[in-house]
């Protein structure tokens, strides 16, 4: 399990649970005002080396969650490079004695791998959210998570959480705080989603042109993003679609099915028939999105 990293920039008592941080994953892209109030929230489970370090137990503040929504419904798909920015917004409900837009109240989101917010394996944080009164006790209001693949190993792809939480430090100093005056709520989990790592397929159909009856080799490749190298690698044994458009057709049917190699290369043959388009389309599986090749256009003679 990957020790949670805190503020790459730390002083008093967050400097503890900085100590754990591995070199490579000290540089976390999230603001420091984010970690503070994560490891405020976990600090109310009672279990985090933020909780042992500093005096008090958060109380439960007097807010939650409803109508979260990360990514607009759709799964994550993340490259090897890029930072992928995911939008989430939510309800923020809350007690009029509550001042959800003072200067150290924290809202957002948290996207996690593992059992709960408490016992998350990898996790990333929103920034502070944006938000909108509805009412005198609720908010509507919007943030963006930044999951950065340098972050990621390819363990994990797969199946995530979302919780939202709050913090109000109401004057403590987020760096080294008296947790009975500061106030949290969780509300855990309010989504389920996947992490996926972003996969490429390509396709060649020759020779072009053809003659009519002669064989048609097609060939291609499924690849995926390696979080571990930050490189993209073949997908193995895994079933891909070939499929076929006439020219004067926009509709695609399946001719057959095969596996890709231990390199993630395709290789398969056809008799030519008439012009049209052949592409490899792949179904897609927990870790790794669906994607289908552009065509490729054969001219038949």
């Amino acid at each position: 399990m990957r020790i949670r990293a805190t503020v790459a920039a730390v002083s008093g008592a967050l400097a503890l649970s900085a100590l754990a941080v591995p070199a490579a994953q000290a540089d976390e892209r999230v603001p420091a005002g984010v970690s503070a109030a994560h490891e405020a929230a976990a600090a109310a489970s009672g279990k985090s080396a933020f909780a042992a370090a500093v005096d008090g137990t958060p109380y439960a503040l007097d807010a939650s969650f409803s109508n979260v929504k990360v990514n607009k419904g759709k799964n994550i798909v993340v490259g090897t490079t890029s930072v992928v920015k995911v939008p989430v917004s939510f309800t923020l409900n809350h007690a009029t004695d509550v001042d959800i837009y003072a200067e150290d109240f924290f809202g957002g989101v948290e996207l996690y791998r593992g059992t709960d917010f408490y016992n998350s394996i990898w996790w990333f944080d929103s920034g502070d959210a944006n938000c909108t009164d509805a009412s005198a006790t609720v908010a509507n209001c919007t943030a963006t998570v930044e999951v950065d693949p340098a972050e990621l190993l390819n363990e994990d792809a797969g199946s995530w959480k979302a919780a939202g939480f709050a913090v109000a430090f109401n004057g403590e100093d987020p760096e080294n705080p008296n947790l009975d005056n500061v106030g949290v709520a969780v509300t855990d989990k309010t989504n389920a989603f996947k992490v996926q790592r972003l996969s490429k397929l390509t396709v060649n159909a020759s020779p072009e042109p053809v003659k009519k009856g002669k064989t048609i080799t097609v060939t291609g490749k499924l690849s995926r993003a390696n979080w571990d190298t930050a490189k993209y690698a073949g997908y193995s044994s895994q079933s891909v679609k070939l499929q076929f458009r006439k020219k004067s057709s926009s509709t695609y049917t399946t001719v057959k099915t095969i596996k890709s190699n231990s390199t993630g290369n395709l290789s398969t043959t056809v008799k030519a028939s008439v012009d049209g388009y052949f592409r490899y389309s792949f179904a897609g599986t927990t870790t790794t999105p669906a994607v289908s090749a552009t065509g490729d256009f054969v001219d038949v003679k």
